[in-house]
């Protein structure tokens, strides 16, 4: 959690999230599933795409279309882990800051994800509201979200195992920092945030411990694939994916804008050898490793 007026949110700072979560192909049918709605959703070029959460870079080379892209995390030793796995290059740019303050320009962004986060942030429309801030006009961002009326919840919920309702519009808690959002109550945010859905695919549609085995690998991922498709109205698999259009009319950024200090708003910052000043406020952001610090801590 930061330690600013943000809403709480998860930290994966100095955690093994990498390795104890996707290691060892523990996740492989999740990972290729999500790498299937990707490539349906996502535009076939843009200029500048921004990755929310970008961690250690699961995901980053599926924006192949992108001529470069912002990853962007709270957690500084993830994006040290992406740095080793992508490297250093002019087309990927490294920025820790957290979702509800973020350092950039308005309308600089032409194309944006944010995958796996929202199940950690504690108030949603803060987050969707500074991400529209960001975007173009008519971008497209692709959001992913924990599905509360899952299958399995409802299950759980009608015989007797589990307390909440998988059916009411409410955010449920069902770990610490970890939750769940009905599919209305996210097309709702996003509307009222300046977003147009345009698209919904459920994924990880076949999510079952005793399934995920190696040897059934491919035919989990055919029937998969379809049924992104076939079973997206009713929306009950534990993840949905979602294309939206930002909807706001507004001036793209400036060739010279890009980063704007994430705590007094001021377009009066400079970068400079190992550190991004902020002549309005006075505030300095290091640059560790080539790796941008913009976190309010």
């Amino acid at each position: 959690m930061p330690e600013n007026n943000s809403p709480i949110f998860c930290n994966y700072d100095e955690s093994d999230y990498q390795n104890r979560f996707w290691g060892e192909g523990k996740r492989a049918y999740e990972d290729a599933s999500e790498a299937i709605a990707l490539e349906r959703l996502l535009p076939k070029s843009g200029r500048l795409m921004l990755e929310i959460g970008a961690g250690a870079g699961r995901n980053t080379l599926r924006y192949r279309g992108y001529e470069r892209i912002v990853l962007m995390d709270y957690a500084l030793t993830q994006l040290q882990q992406a740095q080793q796995r992508l490297g250093k290059s002019d087309r990927f740019i490294y920025v820790t800051a957290d979702v509800y303050h973020m350092p950039f320009a308005d309308g600089l962004f032409d194309g944006a994800t944010m995958i796996r986060v929202l199940h950690h942030l504690s108030e949603i429309h803060s987050a969707l509201a500074e991400i529209q801030r960001v975007m173009q006009y008519q971008s497209v961002f692709i959001l992913e979200f924990a599905n509360k009326r899952n299958l399995k919840a409802i299950f759980r919920y009608l015989t007797g195992k589990q307390d909440w309702n998988p059916f009411s519009p409410e955010q449920v808690e069902f770990a610490e920092l970890n939750f769940d959002n009905h599919p209305d109550t996210v097309r709702k945010a996003l509307i009222e945030n300046g977003f147009i859905p345009e698209k919904v695919l459920t994924v990880s549609n076949l999510r079952i411990e005793s399934l995920k085995k190696e040897e059934n690998l491919d035919w989990m991922l055919k029937l998969e694939s379809a049924l992104q498709y076939l079973a997206s109205p009713f929306k009950l698999s534990p993840s949905i994916f979602i294309r939206n259009r930002q909807s706001l009319e507004k001036p793209d950024a400036v060739d010279w804008e890009f980063f704007k200090c994430p705590s007094c708003h001021s377009y009066e910052i400079v970068e400079e050898s190992v550190k991004v000043h902020c002549h309005s406020c006075g505030r300095d952001y290091p640059i560790i490793d080539g790796i941008y610090d913009f976190r309010l801590k």
